[in-house]
């Protein structure tokens, strides 16, 4: 199976959390959280709620500030005609009303270095289903807050604001729904923050730059929700190109405090070559695929998050296609702990992490067929970290050290440890044992017919070698685990045992609420 592709100041994931809290009510964990929701924790931690951005968007300035220049809705192409005219660092605020371009596919604003776009209450930005993008280019540091940005239609992968993927910038306050493509794009110290990124035809965000890494990246307190509407997976099978947000070759990240909920597809997927993520003080709900993919990609912590009722479509999906593959609510393949690559950590750690009637829990993957320079690898020219050049992956060198180990992306040094996993099989109406398995495991090796991996070497190495550990977990409901390939189920105390030696020191209590 494969599924495809100005840091601020440092705040820890509960205290951040609490800063965006706006209100909680008591919902029922029996039914998946939509667009607009309150976000409860049934089980009371890690968070107790987070902020409705999208029922609750932070009104902007009622009155112009002290020399702005203000943008008439009345003007068709106001916008983009008096960005043009100003110099950099100018501010701009949008009356209250609806702001069109020019009915031209490719009519877009152009902000230069600087400039600061400011929205009034009810500043709404509308594409119509006519221009492709909304603010566009390469000036730095530009600023958007409290906008409504809607109706752009840009071609798939594709985003809205920040089109280019320009640097520095910051997009906070906005409700940027109802595009197609994605709702933005992401640039190196770029941060995204107080958002609703709602109902976009394909992502929330594509973190993405042609041709280079985004280094430094904030994601706190969005609520990212309903994303791929177009529900591009069924239009393009295996795309991996779709959910709550996509991030590629980002050098550093913080994603913290957000409310990913209700995405089809999963809510937060790291693919190919991202490297030093902290995912922490979230709370994924609800979202049809994986609440979280880590994908050939290195070094990350994972902590103090609620993931809960996710992948019950796509986990489902597998299960009546008797597909034994451990279809997971976190998915880590093909990624691990690398210490030659600078982050700040070197591991792979997930911990203090609440897991509440997801379609399974936690599952490490190596597809022993992909490596640098496979036809079989679905990041097509993409190299691992340590191996730039594709070309040195071939035969012979690629049979012998470094190259046998650092042509391949590695699910290694992972630490699974202080979380709680909580399964109650009613609640996610799984008639069978599908729905609550841990994993760690590989499929036997046969392609391309040059490859240094074939048979189960990979599958050993990940099961037994590679320093993958879970340790002083919480059990409760019928969890059963899988290694070294998906025909082999084991009970706790096979788990535990001599063999593979995994959690101890965890609890197993076999009922939800036991």
């Amino acid at each position: 199976m494969e599924i495809n592709r100005r840091l601020g100041v440092r705040v820890t994931a509960p205290l951040a959390l609490a800063l965006l809290v706006m209100a909680g009510c008591t919902g029922s964990p029996d039914t998946p959280a939509k667009p607009g929701d309150d976000a409860p924790s049934t089980s009371g931690k890690p968070s107790s709620a987070v902020a409705r951005i999208c029922a609750n968007p932070a009104p902007g300035p009622a009155e112009a500030p002290k020399g702005a220049v203000v943008v008439d809705p009345g003007v068709v192409g106001d916008l983009a005609a008096k960005t043009e005219k100003s110099p950099p660092n100018t501010t701009f605020w949008l009356r209250p009303g609806t702001h069109t371009l020019e009915p031209d596919r490719y009519a877009q604003v152009f902000p230069k270095k600087g400039n600061r776009y400011i929205g009034a209450p009810g500043a709404i930005v509308d594409g119509r289903r006519v221009n492709q993008y909304a603010f566009s280019g390469e000036a730095p540091d530009v600023t958007l807050s409290h906008l409504t940005v809607r109706g752009f239609v840009p071609p798939h992968d594709q985003g809205v604001v920040n089109h280019d993927s320009a640097d520095g910038w910051v997009i906070e306050h906005n409700t940027i729904k109802e595009n197609d493509g994605a709702g933005l794009m992401a640039g190196a110290h770029q941060v995204v923050r107080a958002n609703c990124l709602r109902e976009n035809g394909q992502y929330g965000m594509n973190a993405y730059k042609s041709g280079d890494s985004i280094k430094d990246l904030v994601v706190e307190g969005n609520e990212i929700t309903g994303n791929n509407t177009a529900d591009w997976e069924r239009k393009k099978p295996g795309c991996g190109c779709t959910g709550g947000i996509k991030f590629w070759a980002v050098d550093g990240a913080d994603i913290r405090g957000n409310w990913v909920h209700g995405n089809r597809g999963t809510g937060l997927w790291a693919d190919t070559n991202n490297n030093d993520f902290r995912i922490e003080g979230n709370v994924i709900d609800g979202n049809d695929g994986a609440a979280l993919i880590y994908e050939t990609s290195y070094n990350a912590v994972i902590r103090d998050n609620t993931i809960r009722r996710n992948n019950w479509v796509e986990g489902r999906r597998g299960a009546d296609r008797d597909d034994n593959f451990p279809f997971a609510t976190v998915y880590l393949s093909e990624s691990g702990g690398e210490p030659r690559i600078k982050a700040r950590t070197d591991r792979l750690e997930v911990y203090r992490n609440v897991l509440e009637n997801n379609w399974s829990g936690i599952t490490l993957w190596e597809n022993a067929d992909r490596f640098c320079n496979s036809p079989a690898n679905t990041s097509s020219g993409d190299c691992t970290l340590l191996v730039r050049k594709v070309d040195r992956c071939a035969q012979p060198a690629i049979a012998k050290p470094p190259l046998y180990e650092d042509c391949r992306w590695k699910t290694q040094r992972v630490d699974i440890h202080g979380n709680e996993f909580v399964l109650d099989p009613a609640v996610v109406k799984c008639k069978k044992a599908l729905c609550g398995r841990m994993a760690v495991l590989a499929n036997y090796g046969t392609y391309p017919d040059w490859s240094p991996y074939k048979g189960d070497s990979v599958a050993q190495a990940i099961t037994l070698r590679q320093d993958n550990r879970w340790y002083d977990n919480v059990y409760r409901g019928p969890w059963t685990f899988t290694a070294h390939d998906p025909s082999r189920t084991l009970t706790v105390k096979q788990w535990q045992g001599t063999t593979y030696r995994q959690d101890q020191g965890s609890t197993f209590r076999p009922r939800a609420g036991g």
